[in-house]
């Protein structure tokens, strides 16, 4: 029977990775593995450089002795965006890091700003139209009224001249 540990780390829905100091994969869960389309068999023993491609914050953390938190980082390749903790675990000699899998929020809020780009674009085209329409409407008020006060002057001229 698993301990409560052991369900734990098989139901955490967070991607679950521990190194060693030489970016060595040491253990992963279930959810690391489906974010990373991967088998914990083909993980464990590999260069977390080759899967992370980026490593730097590992290094700092196992430099330092201290956890990082909120570092967000996509990985396209895995169709994946994820926000990490990374913390080491000095008496162990490895270091930990829990991935928060924030794919479908970073795929709405791209799609937000993407709606929000299109809509400026197409009220930036309506406002130019309105614009067109109005500087066409006053060039023909313009035109109709000077032909306007040409007849009404004309007229003033005959109405002069039969009084006259």
């Amino acid at each position: 029977m698993k301990s409560l540990w052991e369900l734990l780390w098989d139901y955490d829905p967070n991607g679950l990775v521990v190194v060693n100091p030489q970016m060595m994969i040491q253990v992963v869960n279930p959810a690391f593995c489906r974010m990373f389309h991967a088998n914990a068999e083909d993980l464990i023993g590999s260069s977390a450089e080759d899967l992370l491609k980026d490593t730097a914050h590992f290094l700092q953390v196992w430099e330092t002795g201290e956890a990082l938190a909120g570092i967000e980082r996509e990985y396209p390749e895995y169709d994946l965006y994820v926000r990490k903790v990374i913390f080491p675990l000095q008496e162990e000699g490895v270091i930990a890091c829990i991935m928060v899998d924030l794919t479908r929020e970073w795929r709405q809020r791209n799609e937000m700003l993407t709606l929000k780009r299109e809509t400026i674009l197409k009220v930036h085209a309506v406002v130019d139209k309105q614009m067109s329409v109005a500087q066409k409407i006053a060039g023909l008020l313009g035109e109709t009224t000077a032909q306007t006060k040409v007849s009404l002057l004309k007229l003033l001229e005959m109405v002069e001249k039969e009084q006259g």
